[in-house]
């Protein structure tokens, strides 16, 4: 997850929406700075470090995702890989301490969308990272400051309020900033909380607490930690191979599926004379409906344009986005042949839902292929290997080559990491030639 994360982050550092934040971030200044990833010469406030290099994760919705529904990484790693640089030089913080916060981080997003059963659906109201990402953010930052348990709860309570954004801004460049709100709003409720500032401390268990975001919250109380079972020991992450809503993933084997039955060789064109419809079989969920997508950001979140795109490429990639592709012709007459239904039984779960798509043609025949679990899905996992390649190819855009191996050999070693400002310094482009004092490695630990 945190290979992954880091990945979709470089590579969200190039696209607009991150430009702008971080020329509006450029206001803030301060004696401490963080690393904002892919930039050697330029850093800022850990508040605004966090801010950025979260809207970057979500820039290009390339991040992990969960069930149920949200983005767990994003909103998490940027807030602990700021504040670890905010500590005194003197106070190195382990490898091990940025894994445990990131856990923590991670495991109180998963505990609080359990309390719910509205939240194992796809959400309909709000951003599911802008309530329970925050909410981790802070429990993460809080794990870092080593702060008390008054001072704990005082840093979820204040969280709470900084939290919820509504869905409407989805496929817009405002998304992002949910992820980027999400991680400086949790590292600021921790900050806050050392200070002494207080809040509710009953914040988890009221209805007017974070009830408020769900009509059925049922808060239950948590085993000991000697029988604890931690969220990520149960279930993974999916990963998403190209950058668009996890929802479209099936869509997109579902379709590439497809066009292996309409056409003999991968390089054939697809012949869209012959194609009278194409019909699609999702769950309804509305603000993936986009039948005529204008921008990337819309055609992140279409149903219709990661079909129509697949099945005329065969398969979907970061490329896919771009401008002309969304434009060209043979796509914007596919996609007018294109409907969408909602069969009964395909409820809008991550854990649950299925696609299929049925090209019909004009001689009457029908070609269809069903997906039930894509490949990156928790339960069809992307190898190690894939996993690595897309991690090398989205930080190939930023990072010097010795820095992105540089960043592989220390995420699969960081349990052993004596100091974890390692891994900040890899990100900003440094070479890994250059560290060898920081790439030190404890092998005392088992």
């Amino acid at each position: 997850m945190i290979l992954d994360t880091l990945g979709v982050g470089l590579l969200g550092t190039s696209t607009e929406v991150c430009q702008k934040v971080k020329q509006y971030s450029q206001i803030y200044n301060s004696d401490i700075s963080s690393t904002i990833w892919g930039h050697l010469d330029f850093r800022l406030p850990p508040l605004y470090a966090a801010f950025v290099n979260g809207v970057a994760v979500h820039s290009m919705d390339f991040d992990d995702t969960w069930h149920p529904a949200t983005h767990p990484s994003g909103a998490v790693l940027p807030a602990v890989m700021a504040l670890t640089e905010a500590f005194p030089q003197k106070k190195k913080i382990s490898g091990l301490d940025l894994l445990l916060a990131f856990n923590v981080g991670i495991e109180v997003q998963g505990r609080l969308l359990r309390f719910s059963s509205e939240a194992r659906n796809i959400p309909k109201r709000f951003h599911p990272p802008t309530v329970v990402g925050t909410m981790g953010s802070a429990a993460a930052c809080a794990k870092l400051l080593a702060l008390n348990q008054m001072k704990c709860k005082n840093t979820l309570a204040i969280a709470a309020s900084y939290a919820g954004a509504p869905l409407a801004n989805a496929a817009t460049q405002t998304k992002p900033l949910h992820i980027g709100n999400a991680a400086k709003h949790g590292l600021e409720a921790a900050c806050l909380a050392s200070l002494g500032l207080q809040g509710n401390n009953h914040i988890l268990d009221m209805e007017s607490g974070i009830g408020a975001f769900y009509t059925d919250y049922n808060p239950q109380t948590l085993p000991t930690l000697q029988s604890y079972p931690w969220l990520l020991d149960q279930q993974d992450v999916a990963i998403k191979r190209f950058p668009a809503h996890l929802g479209t993933h099936w869509v997109a084997d579902a379709a590439s599926s497809a066009r292996r039955k309409l056409v003999k060789n991968s390089d054939d064109l697809l012949l869209l004379d012959k194609i009278e419809k194409v019909i699609i079989k999702v769950p309804e969920v509305k603000y993936v409906n986009r039948p005529s997508p204008n921008s990337e950001h819309e055609a992140r979140h279409s149903f219709q344009f990661v079909a129509c795109s697949a099945l005329l490429d065969g398969s979907m990639s970061v490329q896919s986005f771009a401008s002309e592709k969304i434009n060209r012709p043979a796509l914007q007459e596919l996609l007018c042949k294109t409907q969408l239904e909602h069969p009964s039984d395909n409820k809008p779960s991550f854990e649950s839902l299925y696609c299929e798509v049925t090209v019909v043609l004009q001689d009457g025949n029908t070609v269809s292929d069903r997906c039930n679990t894509f490949y990156g899905h928790w339960r069809k996992p992307l190898t190690k290997q894939d996993l690595e390649k897309k991690f090398q190819s989205n930080a190939s855009a930023v990072l010097p080559a010795e820095a992105i191996e540089g960043i592989i050999e220390t995420v699969y070693n960081l349990e052993n990491i004596e100091d974890c400002s390692v891994l900040n310094m890899l990100l900003s482009g440094q070479s890994a030639r250059a560290l060898p004092e920081k790439l030190h490695v404890d092998h005392s630990n088992p």
